[in-house]
């Protein structure tokens, strides 16, 4: 190409590269809506500014116009492979090629988690990488236009890179984005076109340039909308590229036990309402009722039959029955029919046929609309319900789904009558082991390298257990234990040809991985068993309605009993699925401690696991993060001490003007654990309230030879009933802040005074923090 004028130089090389900066950085806020999280955007702007910095530089130091460019190239190189590839859990300095491979093979694991996963793709490393080298490259070719050739113009050519995942997956960026870009790219011309030396009307001709690139973006955003109006106007339609990371989520129907959850959708993809089809209209809002006292047993008891998304439970798609040691796979259905849209369906012949009944279990009318969900099998209740879909839907009675020719469309609407039974754990001790269509099917055990070992386990877990529901929920209650196991959606490399052996050992896992263990665990009990799929209950929202996303996909056994049908188990830890069944609560009514779901408090959107498990195991772990080339240490180091400075700041300011935040249940109960556990009685984390009250008598009678009664004991109790209240009430009862903090304080002294202590007084408890 003919340089007339050779590269620029000076100050003015400089400020082409902090525009070709600017430029990049607004390119990625393109990426903004397809990458969850943050942490890949300030990584990519570092990386760009330290790779800028290293290419003016050397443009300083020589005329050759392509030299920058080499060396800045040179850099990120070395400096991708210096942080990427390095040795788990140290920083390398120095490349070799173990490093480089181990690029290779983390970048080649970015391209399949691009691939298997959901808009908004997760903030991983290996997705991470991919980011940061797109950047690089594309820093490098504008400066190298803009600044080296001095053609300006061309580096929308690069620029337009960082657009294109957004506009042919379909998500755009948003109007930020697009100002900020566009005031980069005229900058960018801007500066090609004003004179080497003319200094007269510099100042003028600065504001102007900046006024007319921001008037022209502001004009673009203005008039974007209606013209995207205009019949004809963007009426090609581009190519989709990629079935699986863009688009309407579909439920995984092959699980395999050794990949990772890399992909969980926030896409919507149902939405629906739940009401009480008997109730009366009465005026009254039960959100708004207060508790004047506590609630009396027959109270509990109504309140837990509460019409709401936690009565109905999770939304079963489909079940999975075939399991080869590693991998779960479906078939598909032999044969179906079509049902009376009045009658229910279920699992039970007994039930199946019949008409909803109040008498027979509580009714819950179910009006679904579907979002972005693509599925051949209709979500619905697992207990018995009725289902009015239009279209053409069959059902098929031996794994009771609804299945479709087709499937859902958006906006498609269906309705559910659903008829929760009043099953207890008392009717289910008393059942045997049911049989049910295609028995052998259900007890099947892969012959893996591991099972007898898995079937002494077992026999060791459930050696105390004398019946069928006794030994299902000795395999619950020992896998949903958090001091037993870890929910991490990451999955630790196979060690062996067995992966619920695997998961055994390494005792980390998700919803699969648990679903799976109980399920092969119980079918070596004669238990006939399979693994459930669907979504865990929505996100309640201000008008009342129920919204679940793709995050929300989950799986969980299911047991066959005599009489009963198809019986849900829930083996995941409560922090991610919320409490068990109430027929599977051995808490009877009384849940642990973080037990209620996330997703159905208001305003909050919880990561609970998906039943897709699609990103293949990272090679790399977190630790890699720290193995970084000295140049990013200093930048690091530089960056953290100017955070820890203006947080020392903050805090020390908010300090100043301090206020006491109210007190609440949780708060005075933090405070009650803070103070006993400095006079030495505490109790676990995995004690429920009422746990927590025997605990500390238990320690007091060891120590003190008495346990806490009178005033001190009625006070424990009332602060044990407001927490229980807070958590598991479908309506929490209002108490007074000032009777808390005399509940701690009557608590703690009543201790104090048992173990020989003499109190404080006027101790007051300190269970707010100070804020600015």
């Amino acid at each position: 190409m003919n340089r007339p004028h050779g590269p620029e130089q000076g100050v003015r090389a400089v400020v082409g590269t902090a525009l070709a900066v600017a430029a990049t950085w607004a390119g990625l806020l393109a990426l903004g809506t397809l990458i969850a999280g943050r942490r890949w955007f300030v990584v990519a702007c570092a990386a760009v500014l330290l790779v800028a910095v290293v290419t003016a530089v050397t443009r300083a130091l020589t005329r050759t116009w392509w030299a920058p460019t080499a060396v800045g190239a040179a850099v990120a190189v070395v400096g991708l492979v210096l942080r990427y590839g390095a040795p788990p859990g140290r920083p390398q300095f120095l490349p070799d090629p173990d490093a480089f491979r181990r690029t290779w093979a983390l970048a080649r694991e970015g391209v399949a988690v691009v691939n298997d996963s959901f808009v908004p793709m997760p903030d991983v490393r290996p997705g991470e990488l991919l980011v940061v080298v797109g950047a690089l490259a594309v820093l490098l070719l504008v400066d190298l236009a803009v600044v080296a050739l001095r053609v300006p113009a061309l580096s929308g050519l690069a620029l337009v890179a960082l657009w294109v995942p957004g506009v042919l997956l379909g998500f755009p960026a948003g109007g930020a984005s697009v100002f900020w870009a566009g005031v980069a790219y005229l900058a960018l011309l801007a500066y090609g076109a004003a004179p080497q030396h003319a200094h007269a009307g510099r100042r003028r001709r600065v504001v102007t340039t900046g006024a007319g690139a921001a008037l022209v973006a502001t004009v673009a955003l203005v008039a974007g909308p209606p013209l995207m109006d205009v019949p004809g106007w963007a009426s090609v339609g581009l190519p989709q590229l990629g079935a699986a990371p863009v688009g309407p989520l579909e439920l995984s129907d092959q699980l395999d036990l050794r990949e990772s959850l890399g992909a969980r959708s926030a896409q919507e993809v149902l939405r629906y309402s739940v009401v009480d089809p008997t109730a009366e209209p009465d005026g009254t809002d039960e959100d708004e009722a207060g508790i004047a006292a506590l609630p009396s047993v027959e109270e509990t008891a109504a309140a837990a039959r509460a019409v709401d998304a936690r009565l109905v439970g999770p939304l079963r798609a489909f079940t999975l029955t075939t399991f080869d040691g590693r991998t779960w796979e479906r078939t598909e259905p032999e044969a179906v029919q079509e049902w009376d849209p009045t009658t229910l369906l279920s699992s039970d012949a007994a039930v199946a046929g019949s008409v909803p009944d109040a008498t027979a279990g509580t009714l819950a009318q179910v009006d679904v609309v579907v979002g972005a969900l693509r599925e051949r099998r209709l979500p619905v209740s697992t207990h018995p319900r009725t289902v009015q879909v239009p279209g053409d839907w069959s059902w098929d009675p031996r794994r009771d789904e609804v299945v479709g020719e087709d499937s859902t469309d958006a906006d498609l609407a269906y309705s559910m009558l659903v008829q929760v039974p009043q099953l207890t754990a008392d009717e289910l001790r008393g059942a045997p082991v049911g049989t049910p269509p295609d028995a052998g099917l259900y007890t099947a055990v892969p012959d893996t390298e591991h099972r007898d070992d898995v079937e002494r386990l077992v026999a060791e877990l459930t050696a105390d257990a004398d019946t069928p529901y006794a030994q299902a929920m000795a395999l619950q209650g020992w896998l949903r234990s958090a001091s037993n196991f870890t929910y991490d959606t990451r999955v630790p490399p196979a060690r062996t040809s067995d992966a619920v052996w695997d998961f055994l050992e390494s005792r980390r896992g998700y919803c699969v991985q648990f679903a799976t263990a109980m399920t092969v665990m119980a079918r070596m009990l004669d238990i006939p068993a399979r693994v459930g799929v669907g979504f865990l209950p929505g996100e309640r929202t201000e008008d009342g309605s129920y919204v679940v996303t793709g995050r929300l996909a989950h799986a969980w056994p299911e047991l066959y009993f005599e009489g009963q049908g198809w019986v849900r188990f829930e083996p995941t830890p409560a922090s991610q699925t919320g409490a068990p069944p109430t027929w599977a609560d051995p808490f009877t009514g009384v849940q642990a401690p973080g037990s209620v779901p996330e997703e159905l408090t208001p305003g909050r959107v919880a990561p609970a696991p998906a039943a897709t498990a699609t990103a293949p195991a990272t090679s790399a772990p977190a630790a890699q993060d720290d193995s970084v080339p000295w140049p990013a240490v200093a930048l690091t180091v530089g960056l953290g001490v100017l955070v820890l400075g203006g947080g020392a700041t903050v805090l020390l300011l908010s300090r100043r003007g301090r206020r006491v935040v109210e007190t609440t249940p949780e708060r005075a109960w933090a405070a009650l654990r803070r103070d006993l556990a400095r006079l030495e009685v505490t109790w676990s984390d995995a004690a429920t309230p009422r746990g927590a009250l025997r605990d500390v008598q238990r320690a007091l009678l060891l120590r003190a030879e008495r346990t806490l009664d009178g005033p001190a004991l009625a006070a424990f109790e009332q602060l044990v009933a407001a927490v229980e209240s807070g958590r598991y009430a479908p309506t929490p009862r209002d108490v007074d802040p000032a009777a808390l903090d005399g509940w701690v304080a009557a608590v703690r002294d009543g201790v104090t005074e048992l173990l020989g202590e003499r109190p404080r007084a006027g101790a007051v408890p300190r269970i707010g923090r100070s804020s600015g």
